[in-house]
């Protein structure tokens, strides 16, 4: 895509513009090295399209592809450009959640990337003993409604099968609710006393949830409806 300007926001959407390429390179700053990682956050792309993208990021040195040492395939790494994106994508998710919030629709809540985004914000050193299981069960799919995310250590996997551990913590509730509740436009208290979540567990990790399992980092930008009422 060309737009045959010299100004720097043109330059940059020549670059960035592309439909996926945002979100490539916000998986990328969320820890996604290879080609599996990065479909499992951008559940609705072709491969054929993730591996274009990733071919013009890397063309354009905004990422660096190194193959993977005795095996097939490459790892993809965020050059010094690539990392500069940063601040870029965090104004973009800054903005979005003050005036296109409003615009959430039941397609676009994709309980596998919500998924994914709790498996990064679990807490694993606020978690008691070396191995915790956490299970979610929504109530509103008939597909895909079992979770479990099973933290040993440090690490943090998902499972999409019982993993035959006894579970600390159920979440029962429906995939909006749990969408509300993670993003900070809705509190596991209010969710709880309204009756459309249920948590079951030691009241030490009930209580307070956040304390091992992080909201996202955009939790506390109020939408701009909001503000404007209160002024």
């Amino acid at each position: 895509m060309e737009y045959g300007q010299f100004c720097p926001i043109a330059k940059t959407m020549e670059l960035l513009g592309e439909k996926w390429t945002l979100l490539i390179l916000r998986e990328m700053h969320m820890g996604a090295t290879r080609f599996s990682e990065l479909q499992r956050g951008l559940t609705f792309i072709s491969p054929t399209i993730l591996t274009k993208r990733l071919n013009d990021l890397a063309d354009a040195e905004i990422i660096l592809r190194k193959k993977i040492s005795g095996q097939r395939g490459f790892e993809y790494f965020l050059t010094q450009s690539g990392k500069e994106t940063l601040p870029l994508l965090q104004s973009f998710g800054t903005w979005g959640m003050r005036w296109a919030r409003g615009d959430v629709r039941d397609t676009d809540l994709d309980v596998e990337l919500l998924m994914v985004y709790l498996q990064r914000s679990v807490l694993a050193e606020n978690l008691p003993g070396d191995q915790s299981v956490i299970r979610f069960k929504f109530t509103d799919l008939e597909k895909l409604a079992d979770w479990w995310l099973l933290v040993k250590g440090c690490n943090v996997d998902i499972c999409l099968e019982d993993p035959g551990q006894d579970v600390d913590v159920y979440f029962t509730t429906d995939l909006r609710t749990m969408v509300a509740c993670w993003m900070g436009d809705d509190s596991y208290r209010s969710a709880i006393l309204n009756k459309r979540l249920t948590l079951i567990g030691p009241s030490a990790l009930t209580r307070n949830v956040q304390h091992w399992l992080s909201n996202s980092v955009f939790a506390d930008i109020r939408p701009a409806r909001e503000i404007e009422a209160v002024s």
